[in-house]
């Protein structure tokens, strides 16, 4: 199903750099109708389109929500913020750790080989666009001290990763 002419805005051509994706997001941030969003529950994420370039993710998080640290499996991605504040970080092991906060209306993106996470705080509603499209998303974790990496599908909704950042965190 799509939700949004990926054509339209400048997904449906070639596969995309981060800050291509970044500029589409906010191009397709613009088509989303912020008064229809059902505003109950913990969130959704709803798929606006997939192609052979690119797919696109609307998601809403009504109560706080963080991604834990993962990756796009190659996959560049941009994010718009549409409503509220998200924190983006990169896993950093050399070096203070680096998150960077975003608002309404902010986009940042990251390149397919990078490991980050999302914090999304409570009301916050993201528009994300990756190319080229997901194959799977992996996700990382600490165990027994090492670092671990479980795959997944795509639209499976991302565990936190609470061992690794907690020892980020003690550093």
């Amino acid at each position: 199903m799509t939700l949004v002419d990926p054509g339209a805005v400048g997904a449906a051509e070639h596969v995309l750099g981060a800050a291509e994706c970044a500029a589409v997001a906010a191009r397709a941030a613009v088509l989303v109708d912020r008064e229809a969003l059902e505003r109950g529950g913990q969130g959704t994420t709803t798929m606006l389109w997939r192609n052979a370039v690119s797919e696109a993710w609307l998601n809403t998080w009504w109560e706080p929500r963080d991604s834990g640290f993962h990756d796009h499996d190659g996959s560049s991605g941009g994010v718009f913020v549409l409503e509220g504040t998200v924190t983006s970080e990169a896993l950093v092991v050399a070096g203070e750790r680096r998150a960077i906060e975003y608002h309404e209306g902010d986009t940042f993106s990251f390149e397919g080989d990078a490991i980050h996470r999302v914090d999304h705080l409570r009301g916050a509603v993201t528009l994300h666009v990756y190319s080229p499209p997901l194959r799977s998303i992996g996700h990382f974790e600490l165990l027994n001290g090492e670092l671990r990496r479980s795959p997944s599908s795509p639209d499976e909704v991302s565990p936190a990763s609470a061992e690794l950042t907690a020892a980020l965190d003690t550093r």
